[in-house]
């Protein structure tokens, strides 16, 4: 019985410590997947720049609200510009709602007109997990130091519809303009919204 409770107390303490793998105000963990092109990314190949992490599912309705918008485009766009690295993660296992391959998601990026510096194929959600990633869109920014400085939503409207985007507070954009400016993020974690990752 003594050992049941101890392999249970194990096992609960490692998946609490999964679930809370990325905190804020501490290093962000490691990431290296492959990209749509095939190249292999490693997150601490960006030191020294702000980063953002989006997980995407483009069968998502909310994912939709977002791209089909054109807002998160718009975001992508406004801040890489600026040198923002971006990074589209896609976590949805084969055979879940919203997995593609590599070729897939280069068509998808590429209709939507998408503009992430790399999009990034998980399809065994380890870094997802990684990061406790729980919807899509889920979002981080990581500062230039490695420091993950905001976890949550994109915005403080959690719907589908497009027209909510008037009048919503962008809780991602206020942690990048924050960041950017060397200032600390008012609200650095929200509760994200979207469907579930298809892990």
């Amino acid at each position: 019985m003594i050992r049941f409770i101890l392999v249970a107390c194990l096992l609960l303490g490692a998946a609490v410590q999964a679930e809370a793998a990325a905190i804020v105000g501490k290093s962000a963990p490691a990431l290296e997947l492959t990209d749509m092109t095939g190249e292999r990314v490693r997150l601490d190949s960006f030191k020294g720049k702000v980063v953002v992490l989006e997980w995407v599912n483009f069968q998502c309705p909310f994912v939709g609200k977002h791209y089909g918008s054109g807002n998160m485009q718009g975001l992508q766009k406004k801040y890489t510009v600026k040198g923002v690295v971006w990074l589209s993660v896609c976590s949805s296992a084969p055979g879940k709602q919203g997995h593609v391959t590599a070729a897939e998601a280069k068509e998808a990026v590429g209709e939507k007109d998408a503009a992430p510096t790399r999009f990034l194929l998980d399809p065994k959600g380890t870094v997802g997990k990684a990061y406790g990633a729980k919807t899509t869109p889920h979002m981080f920014v990581i500062d230039a130091k490695g420091t993950l400085v905001y976890n949550g939503a994109i915005d403080d409207k959690p719907s589908t519809k497009p027209a909510d985007l008037e009048g919503a507070k962008n809780y991602l954009a206020a942690a990048l303009d924050a960041t950017m400016a060397g200032k600390k993020v008012e609200t650095a974690a929200t509760q994200p919204y979207g469907c579930s990752v298809k892990y």
